[in-house]
């Protein structure tokens, strides 16, 4: 059973705070999540990217081989040779071009390593702050819920007494009743 409001202007303002405070570390937390969110979709359509370049590089330098080899088996005169040597350049760009982009893949994929890394450790970190922050909360509760006891404890052994010695006073024994 919740507890009862009470009424008053001060408390309705102290609770608002209190939501606004909640809301605003929830807010920032959502927030940093859904940075987090758009930097690794970014990072994977880059990555999609760099993988169909680096399979068009390679699937110019197969076709580049296969012409060469064709130019190379029919043996025919200057002109063939000329082409040869032309293909070779360009079977060679396409390789350097594939060596360059699969260099680049491997450093954006190192990139998204360490991105995600970070944010698992970001992550961790807001989670043990959470939890310390809980920890911390329930140990107050705790802690006040034990004085409250206390009190009222002694205040109703106090009550007891009182009543005991007015019953005293009648005649009347307290056990009796």
């Amino acid at each position: 059973m919740p507890p009862k409001k009470k009424k008053g202007k001060s408390n309705i303002n102290k609770s608002k705070t209190k939501d606004k405070k909640t809301n605003e570390g929830g807010n920032e937390l959502a927030e940093k999540y859904r940075r987090s969110a758009l930097d690794v979709t970014v990072l994977r359509d880059h990555l999609a990217l760099r993988g169909d370049v680096a399979q068009q590089a390679q699937s110019v330098g197969h076709d580049l081989r296969f012409r060469m080899r064709d130019v190379e088996d029919t043996g025919q005169s200057e002109k063939a040779g000329d082409e040869a040597i032309l293909l070779r350049e360009q079977l060679a760009q396409c390789q350097e071009e594939l060596r360059a982009e699969r260099k680049a893949h491997e450093q954006l994929q190192q990139e998204k390593d360490t991105t995600i890394a970070d944010f698992q450790n970001k992550l961790d970190n807001m989670e043990t702050d959470y939890e310390k922050i809980l920890h911390d909360t329930l140990d107050s509760l705790t802690s006040q819920l034990a004085e409250a006891r206390l009190r009222w404890e002694h205040e109703s052994t106090v009550v007891h007494q009182e009543y005991k010695e007015l019953l005293s006073d009648f005649g009347l024994n307290s056990l009796d009743i």
